[in-house]
């Protein structure tokens, strides 16, 4: 003789309620993910979409960390031409220190903007400071010739000016003011109206 089918019992009030309660809960947790995701990614869309280009610090971090409001941290180098330079030196000036490589296709993108709006400043003071990291001088005066880039240019292969500003990806961008204190960072590759805005603040 076959035994009878078993049949499912109905499902109580307080197991109905559970259940649900337990879908609700999945689904806000799968929502608030993905909401904390798009944030995180409004919130870094320059290293998104610009291609920035992590690097690795080999030079010493000397020295307190960039902050915005207090003065830049000065430096000594020479550019590729063999002319000595230092930031403090640009006092009375609005400095732009950049930094890149001419390995870095982002850096090599904006480069020609970076030229422009190099010139279009000029006349209000404006000094275009670049350090190309982990690249000697010959590699960045041929580069720098190559696409006519005439603002002055620092190698920097040791990694040691961008040790200390602490840059961890290229390109990256320090603005300061005249008075030698540092107004923005930004990183990634700037198009040129973010480059004319930042530097409109600077050289007010």
């Amino acid at each position: 003789m076959s035994p009878l089918p078993t049949v499912a019992k109905p499902k109580t009030w307080q197991q109905r309620i559970c259940e649900s309660r337990r879908g609700t809960l999945t689904v806000l947790a799968v929502t608030a993910a993905l909401v904390i995701g798009l944030a995180y990614l409004v919130e870094r869309p320059t290293a998104t979409a610009a291609g920035l280009q992590a690097i690795a610090l080999t030079g010493p971090t000397a020295g307190a960390p960039p902050k915005l409001g207090s003065p830049a941290q000065d430096f000594t180098a020479a550019t590729v031409d063999g002319k000595k330079v230092s930031l403090s030196g640009y006092q009375g000036h609005p400095v732009w220190l950049t930094f890149g490589a001419s390995w870095c296709a982002a850096c090599v993108a904006e480069a020609p903007d970076i030229q422009a709006a190099s010139e279009k400043f000029k006349a209000r003071g404006v000094v275009v400071l670049s350090i190309f990291i982990r690249e000697d001088a010959t590699t960045v005066r041929d580069y720098a010739t190559r696409v006519g880039l005439t603002y002055p240019k620092v190698a920097d292969p040791d990694t040691r000016i961008a040790s200390a500003y602490r840059v961890y990806g290229i390109p990256a961008h320090f603005f300061i003011d005249k008075s030698g204190i540092l107004r923005s960072i930004k990183t990634g590759g700037l198009s040129p109206e973010q480059m004319d805005a930042a530097l409109t603040e600077i050289s007010r």
